[in-house]
């Protein structure tokens, strides 16, 4: 067993637990009540020497990151943590390579509460839990894999190059996401805040933004949607094809312009856009 996932499961304890054997109960129990757990094993999971659990900092401050390279842990991973609220059942589509969570810590509530009197703690727990950040914790969860399923060949690399530049675009991608929410939480517009998150990762990983691997992740070709990653954010991939390609032209002439920044100062640059900021309505309207 991997190191990786003793610490993950040391911070959450309903990982112990087995999605494809407990029950919403046992799980809600665990998570929303801070139950004990008779008895822990990870043995459900693979473990993988190349699993990595890093803190990253970013302008939304620092966020810990897990990336998991067996498909079957990550999925594992993401339906205990999600199965108080969606039940241990909920299957993690194919598509998805990455989730951004917000997870409660009991193990910190409890090791705080320890320093208290037992008189003390009904109160003390209650004046600690009224701060969520005392509690929640944000952590962002990698695959590892071809980005967006695509494969090395269509991008014209190595399938090594490609595995390691898909973990750039991948670890980017989901932290403008918690950066987006952090410091923009009510600016929120999916289709455009998918491109914007692609453009970081593309940054980081090539130093430039090219519109047309963009285009492949997104399942777009000659303008036209033929089957990719757009269907998961609008219910008309066919009618939104188009002004996604307009799009994709704005950005990479923003990114051209700022392309000395460090890619997370892309997201400001390219959130103050005002056609950005409207382009749902550009969609529907097309």
């Amino acid at each position: 067993m991997t190191g990786v996932l003793d610490i993950l499961a040391a911070e959450y304890p309903q990982l112990y637990l087995n999605p494809d054997a407990d029950t919403q109960e046992t799980y809600r129990r665990v998570v929303l009540q801070g139950g004990a757990l008779e008895a822990g094993s990870l043995g459900h999971y693979v473990g993988d020497q190349h699993d990595r659990m890093e803190t990253a900092d970013t302008p939304a401050g620092p966020v810990h990151v897990v990336t998991l390279s067996s498909r079957r842990d990550f999925e594992l991973v993401l339906r205990g943590l999600m199965a108080a609220k969606n039940g241990p059942k909920a299957m993690i589509p194919e598509s998805q390579g990455a989730a951004m969570l917000t997870v409660f810590n009991w193990p910190r509530i409890h090791a705080h509460l320890a320093q208290f009197s037992p008189e003390e703690q009904t109160a003390e727990f209650r004046r600690f839990t009224s701060v969520k950040k005392n509690y929640l914790d944000m952590l962002v969860v990698l695959s590892r894999g071809p980005y967006s399923g695509v494969s090395a060949e269509a991008v014209g690399c190595s399938e090594e190059e490609w595995l390691a530049r898909s973990d750039t675009i991948r670890r980017y991608h989901e932290l403008t996401h918690v950066i987006c929410r952090q410091l923009y939480p009510d600016d929120i517009d999916v289709v455009r805040d998918e491109l914007i998150a692609d453009a970081v990762g593309l940054f980081a990983a090539y130093g430039c933004f090219d519109p047309e691997k963009e285009k492949l992740f997104l399942g777009i070709r000659d303008g036209q949607y033929i089957g990719g990653r757009l269907v998961n954010y609008t219910d008309d991939p066919e009618k939104t094809a188009g002004s996604v390609c307009d799009e994709l032209e704005r950005i990479q002439a923003v990114v051209k312009v700022h392309n000395e920044m460090e890619p997370f100062e892309l997201i400001h640059v390219l959130m103050k856009e005002n056609k950005y900021r409207q382009f749902s309505e550009l969609c529907s309207n097309r």
